[in-house]
C-alpha cells in the first residue's frame, strides 16, 4: 500500500495491524500478533517489540516519515531542517546557530508558515473529500428535476453494475474501474454484503471482498479512502461507516 494512503492516525504510529501482524510503514519488518519476544531480559508484546523497532531502526515516526523522498512528503529542504529543529524543542536562537538562517524573526516566519499550512491541509482534505461525493452535497429545485436527475442516474448506475458484475449482481468482477464514478458505484453495491450493525476483522472483510474481486486488497483500501468503511486505529475491526 502506498504510504499516502494511509490514515493519518496510523502514519503517526509508524505502523499498523493487518491481519494477524504487526507490520511497519517504513521496512519490511512485522511481528505476529500471538507471539511475544525476548528483549533486554523481558518479554515483549508483538507492538511492544514493533515500538521498540521504530525507535531502533527509525529513530520515530516523525524522522521515518521526515525522510520520505519529498515528493512524497511536499515538504522543502528548508521545512525539512527547520521541522527537525522544532522537533527537537530548540530555541529561536539555537536554531539560528545551527543554520544558514539570519535573524530570530526568520525562524518565527517558518514557525508561522508551517502552522499555517497545517491549517490549509485540513481545509484541502475536507474539500477533496466532498468532491469524491459531490451530489450527497448539492441541493436541486424542483421535484421535476430531482425526479429526472435520480431517474438518469439508476439507468447509469445500472449499466455499470451489468457491465461489471457479468454473472449476476451477486457474483464477481473481472476488473475494478479505474475511472472514479464507475468505481463509486460498484463500491457502494459491494457495501450491500455487509451488515451495516456489525464489526469485522480484517479475514472476515477479505473473505467477502475475494468473492468480488482476487484484488481483495485493493478494494478494502478503497472501501476505506472513500469513506465507506472505517477501521480501528490498529486495524483490527472494520464496520459500515
Amino acid at each position: 500500500m502506498e504510504i499516502q494512503n494511509i490514515s493519518t492516525e496510523v502514519l503517526v504510529k509508524g505502523y499498523e495491524m493487518k491481519e494477524e501482524y504487526y507490520e511497519c510503514l517504513f521496512c519490511e519488518q512485522s511481528y505476529h500478533s500471538d507471539e511475544v519476544f525476548p528483549y533486554d531480559n523481558r518479554f515483549l508484546t508483538a507492538e511492544g517489540m514493533m515500538k521498540i523497532h521504530m525507535e531502533l531502526a527509525h529513530t520515530s515516526p516523525f524522522h521515518a516519515l521526515l525522510a520520505l523522498d519529498k515528493k512524497i512528503s511536499g515538504l522543502s529542504d528548508v521545512q525539512i531542517e527547520m521541522m527537525q529543529h522544532f522537533f527537537e524543542g530548540k530555541t529561536d536562537q539555537e536554531i539560528v546557530n545551527a543554520s544558514n538562517l539570519s535573524s530570530v524573526s526568520t525562524v518565527r516566519q517558518h514557525r508561522f508558515k508551517l502552522r499555517e499550512k497545517e491549517k490549509q491541509a485540513k481545509i484541502f482534505v475536507a474539500l477533496m473529500q466532498l468532491m469524491k461525493n459531490p451530489d450527497q452535497y448539492q441541493i436541486h429545485k424542483g421535484a421535476r428535476q430531482v425526479d429526472e436527475r435520480y431517474s438518469a442516474e439508476q439507468k447509469e448506475r445500472e449499466k455499470v453494475l451489468t457491465t461489471y458484475f457479468k454473472n449476476g449482481l451477486d457474483a464477481g468482477i473481472e476488473t475494478i474501474p479505474s475511472k472514479e464514478k464507475k468505481k463509486l458505484i460498484i463500491l457502494q453495491h459491494i457495501l450491500k454484503r455487509f451488515d451495516k450493525e456489525k464489526h469485522y476483522h480484517e479475514k472476515e472483510v477479505n473473505k467477502i471482498l475475494k468473492t468480488v474481486h482476487v484484488d481483495f486488497v485493493s478494494l478494502r483500501r478503497h472501501l476505506i479512502e472513500y469513506g465507506f468503511m472505517e477501521r480501528s486505529d490498529d486495524g483490527s475491526e472494520y464496520w459500515v461507516k
